[in-house]
């Protein structure tokens, strides 16, 4: 076994505890976040929210112009095309969801990630049956390219 006299180390350790002031062992969290809260206001007021705001009304355009896609989007550029404004809207949806997120702004946020997720169910509609996991119909068939 060990020869260190734990009674001793333990009366030790008290000691110091005992010169240390319950100040400096548990600080208040009051004063840290009323700081933090102040930071934020600052932040906020030296940036403008209509960057955000366009932002979101640049996906929310995009978002609702993929309902409308005029071009045909079964198989080869079409589909590549179709695909890449897709992943358009998820990227620009998760730009979005960034600034409204840094600004604060509760129901945009929810928006763009609503446009987030629009974005994955629309390439999950015709990505999902070319790799196997849905079953595959006429306007999506199983192959990438056209025959």
């Amino acid at each position: 076994m060990s020869d260190r006299n734990w009674d001793a180390e333990m009366k030790k350790i008290d000691r110091q505890l005992e010169s240390v002031s319950d100040e400096a062992m548990f600080p208040t969290k009051a004063a840290k976040g009323a700081s933090a809260k102040g930071q934020v206001a600052a932040v906020q007021q030296s940036t403008s929210t209509w960057g955000v705001f366009l932002r979101l009304t640049l996906t929310v355009a995009l978002g609702v112009g993929m309902v409308f896609w005029p071009y045909s989007a079964r198989c080869g550029l079409g589909l590549a095309g179709y695909l890449g404004a897709v992943s358009a809207l998820v990227v620009s949806g998760v730009w979005s969801s960034v600034w409204t997120w840094r600004h604060r702004a509760a129901r945009a946020h929810v928006l763009s990630l609503l446009l987030v997720m629009w974005g994955l169910v629309l390439a999950g509609i015709d990505v999902l049956p070319r790799v196997g996991y849905a079953k595959a119909s006429m306007g999506h068939p199983v192959g990438w390219v056209c025959k």
